[in-house]
C-alpha cells in the first residue's frame, strides 16, 4: 500500500510538472503572438504613415526636422522589431529545447514507471512466496506438534510395557523353575521313546529279513530286486511287440522262474505266514498314449496270471487266492543314472509279494524317518 501511494505521488508530481511546462509554453506563445501582432500593427502604422508622407510630401519637406525625427524613431522601432525577432528566434529555440527536455523527461518517467511496475510485480511475487513459506512453516509446526504428541503417547505406552515386561520376567523365572523340574521327567520319557522306537524298527525290518531269506533260498537261480524283492522279466522275452499273447517258448522259462520264486516264499513257514499277496504287474515305456499303454500292460499282466493259474504247482499250493494282476502303463519307468528313461528295461513284467500289514509297516517307517 505504501509503495502504491508513493507511486501515485510520483506520478502526480510529474503530471504537475508537465502541466507547468505546458503553461509556460502557452504563456511564451502568447508573448510571441503579442509581439507578432504588435509588429503587424507597427507595419500597418508605418505603411499608413508612408502613404501620408507621399500624400503630404510638401508637408514633409516643410517638416524635415520632424521627418528626421520620425525616421530616427522608425529606425529605433525597426531595431526594436529586429531585436524582438531575434528574441523570438531565441525563444523558439529555447522552446524546442524545452520540448526535447519534456520528451526526455517523459521517456525517463516511462522507464521509471516500467521499473516501478517490475519492482511491484517482484514485491507481489516475494509476498506470495513469503505467504507460502509461512503456510509451510505453520504446517511443519503442526506436524512437529503431532510428532511430539505421538512421542508422548509412545513414551507412556513404553512405560506401561516396561512395567508389564517386569511382571512377565517374574512369571518367566517361575516357569523356568518349573521347566527345570520337568526336564528330568522329559529325559525319562525320551529314553522310553527310544526303546519303543528300537522295537518298532525291529518290527518294520520284517520285509528286509524276508528279502534276505528269499535271496539266500534262490541263490543264483533267479535275480531279484534288492530293495523290493520283486522279480523282473523283460516283455520282449514273453511277448511280441504290441501283443498280449505269451510266446510258447517263453512259457517254460516263466514256469521255472515262478516256481523257484514262489516256492522260495512258500517253503519258509515264517515267510508264508506273513505272505498277503503275489502281485503280477505289467509295465510299458512312455511311447504312445497312456490309456493305450495301460490297456496293453493290463492284458499282459492278465495273460501271465492266467498262465500261472493253470500250473499244477499253483493249484497244489493253493496260490489262486494270493495272485492278483494289474497294469501300470508307464507310471513306473526304469531310468538311467542321468535320469533318462531306459525304454527297453521299462517294458517288463514284475512279480512281487506283499506281506500282511505291509501298508502299516510302510507308514510306521515313514513316521520314524520323519522323526
Amino acid at each position: 500500500m505504501f509503495l502504491k501511494n508513493k507511486r501515485d505521488s510520483e506520478t502526480n508530481f510529474w503530471i504537475s510538472y508537465a502541466d507547468l511546462m505546458a503553461g509556460l509554453l502557452f504563456v511564451f506563445i502568447l508573448v510571441i503572438g503579442a509581439i507578432v501582432v504588435k509588429s503587424m500593427v507597427l507595419k500597418q502604422t508605418l505603411a499608413s504613415k508612408e502613404n501620408s508622407l507621399e500624400n503630404s510630401l510638401s508637408a514633409l519637406l516643410l517638416r524635415d526636422k520632424e521627418v528626421q525625427k520620425l525616421k530616427r524613431l522608425l529606425a529605433a522601432r525597426s531595431n526594436e522589431l529586429n531585436a524582438s525577432q531575434e528574441a523570438l528566434l531565441i525563444s523558439k529555440n529555447a522552446l524546442q529545447l524545452k520540448t526535447q527536455e519534456i520528451e526526455n523527461l517523459n521517456n525517463i518517467l516511462l522507464a521509471q514507471n516500467t521499473q516501478i511496475d517490475d519492482f511491484n510485480n517482484k514485491i507481489i511475487l516475494m509476498q506470495n512466496l513469503l505467504d507460502e513459506s509461512n503456510a509451510s512453516i505453520q504446517t511443519q509446526n503442526k506436524k512437529l506438534q503431532d510428532y511430539k504428541n505421538q512421542v508422548l503417547v509412545l513414551s507412556n505406552s513404553l512405560t506401561a510395557k516396561e512395567d508389564a515386561l517386569k511382571l512377565k520376567d517374574k512369571k518367566l523365572l517361575t516357569l523356568l523353575h518349573s521347566l527345570d523340574e520337568k526336564a528330568t521327567q522329559y529325559d525319562t520319557l525320551v529314553a522310553k521313546m527310544q526303546s519303543q522306537k528300537a522295537r518298532i524298527k525291529n518290527l518294520t525290518g520284517v520285509k528286509i529279513r524276508v528279502i534276505a531269506a528269499l535271496k539266500k533260498s534262490l541263490g543264483k537261480k533267479v535275480s531279484i530286486d534288492a530293495q523290493s524283492g520283486s522279480l523282473r522279466l523283460a516283455s520282449n522275452i514273453l511277448f511280441t511287440k504290441n501283443s498280449a499273447v505269451l510266446k510258447p517258448q517263453a512259457k517254460k522259462e516263466l514256469k521255472k522262474i515262478f516256481i523257484n520264486y514262489v516256492g522260495a516264499l512258500t517253503a519258509n513257514k515264517q515267510i508264508k505266514s506273513q505272505l498277503d499277496r503275489i502281485i503280477i504287474e505289467g509295465h510299458t515305456d512312455s511311447d504312445g498314449g497312456y490309456l493305450l499303454n495301460l490297456n496293453l500292460s493290463q492284458k499282459r499282466a492278465y495273460a501271465v496270471m492266467n498262465y500261472l493259474l493253470s500250473l499244477r504247482f499253483t493249484q497244489q499250493n493253493h496260490l489262486k487266492s494270493l495272485l492278483v494282476a494289474s497294469g501300470r502303463s508307464y507310471q513306473d519307468p526304469v531310468l538311467y543314472k542321468n535320469g533318462k528313461e531306459n525304454k527297453q528295461a521299462s517294458r517288463r513284467i514284475e512279480i512281487k509279494f506283499r506281506l500282511k500289514n505291509d501298508d502299516a509297516m510302510h507308514e510306521i517307517e515313514s513316521i520314524l524317518e520323519y522323526e
